[in-house]
Parts: structure tokens; sequence; C-alpha cells
């Protein structure tokens, strides 16, 4: 049974930072995608941005310049930093990972960006 916990979610205010952890239960090198999705009551699904085992990484339109997705392999744990935070950045995130035809997703972890 392959378990995703994220952490690391909270209240920061705009311009703040925040650093969201994925601890995946196994090697994290079994798997083709990791990557960090978020979910508003108005949009869900939305990218944020995801990894490949071959490397790439696609960052979604809204984050580009002010997250970054890492990992540490032997941590078994999957990074999202986020810099620069601005309201609409607030939802819940979700870390996802894929392994073949078969995809992982964590519980969530909520991060609100307000003054």
């Amino acid at each position: 049974q392959v378990q995703l916990v994220e952490s690391g979610g909270g209240l920061v205010q705009p311009g703040g930072s925040l650093r969201l952890s994925c601890v995946v239960s196994g090697s994290i090198l079994s798997f083709n995608v990791l990557g960090w999705y978020r979910q508003t009551p108005q949009k869900q699904g939305d990218l944020v941005a995801i990894m490949t085992s071959g490397g790439g990484i696609t960052y979604g339109d809204s984050v580009k310049g002010r997250f970054t997705i890492s990992r540490d392999n032997a941590k078994n744990t999957v990074y999202l930093q986020m810099n620069d935070l601005k309201p609409e950045d607030t939802a819940i995130y979700y870390c996802k990972a894929i392994r073949g035809v078969a995809a992982y997703w964590g519980q969530g972890t909520q991060v609100t960006v307000s003054s």
C-alpha cells in the first residue's frame, strides 16, 4: 500500500514563503511521476509542479518563477518550495505519485495566504 503524507502547510502573509514536504512510502525511484496539485472550491486538479523520473519538470503557468519542486531520494521525499506567495495561491495542496497506470494521492495540506 503506497502512502503519501504531506506537511508544511499553514497561514502565511502575501510575499512570504512555505516549503511543503511529501513523504512517500517506499522508494520514490520506483515512480514515473511525482508532483503537486492544488484544489480550491472554484478549481480542482490545478497543476502546480511535476517531475518525471527522467528529470523533466513542468510548472503551472501561475507559479513559474516562484515555486520550485525538488526531491530527496534518500528520504523518499518530494518538496515544493513556494516563494512570493499570493492570496490566489490559497488552496489545498496534494502530492501525487504515478507508477505505471496507478496514481496515488496524499491527504492534502492547507495553504492560506492572507494578511
